[in-house]
């Protein structure tokens, strides 16, 4: 198991695996109404087993190399996550995305968390893309985007049809040799 620091306040950025089922459920529990505002995330976990067979379907994913969960831990409390919910090796283009309860908002935690998470997938895997796509309603997930350097790309409008309304979905994205120069 490792850990890694996401800076002085107690957080960590660590794996998010099936055993950790009745821990993600909780921390669901938890923000479940705050984080379902823009993702379906808490949905696919109403109960152990679903939050398990969640965790579980990113494991076979990791496995396949196709994707990746990680979870946020601050002060020993799981309280947000980060994934590449995309991870195509063979293009060399893959898509972060993130989530957090609300007692962990506010503090830079997923900008910290994706920086990590950027760095190794193109450092370590070559990714040459890297894309994010938020809700146009969900300013702080573009804030994100712009604290990490991403260029928005466009906007899909009303293309993700999710709580009875019809989101248009911002694409942003930051190319490898962009991520290298920034750093």
């Amino acid at each position: 198991m490792f850990a890694i620091s996401l800076g002085d306040d107690a957080a960590e950025l660590r794996p998010l695996e099936p055993w950790r089922a009745e821990e993600f459920l909780a921390h669901m529990d938890r923000g479940r109404e705050y984080i379902g505002r823009y993702v379906g995330l808490p949905s696919a976990a109403t109960d152990l087993e679903s939050a398990r067979a969640f965790l579980q379907s990113y494991a076979e994913k990791q496995a396949a190399d196709a994707g990746r969960i990680y979870g946020i831990w601050q002060d020993g409390t799981l309280v947000g996550g980060v994934l590449f919910r995309i991870f195509d090796v063979a293009s060399g283009n893959c898509e972060a995305g993130c989530w957090l309860e609300p007692s962990a908002a506010g503090r830079g935690l997923v900008t910290r968390a994706v920086r990590v998470l950027i760095d190794w997938a193109v450092e370590e895997r070559g990714m040459h893309r890297v894309e994010w796509v938020v809700s146009s309603a969900n300013t702080a997930s573009i804030k994100v985007a712009g604290r990490l350097g991403m260029t928005r790309e466009g906007v899909q409008r009303e293309s993700y049809p999710y709580g009875g309304v019809r989101h248009d979905m911002e694409v942003w994205s930051v190319l490898a040799p962009e991520w290298r120069a920034g750093r």
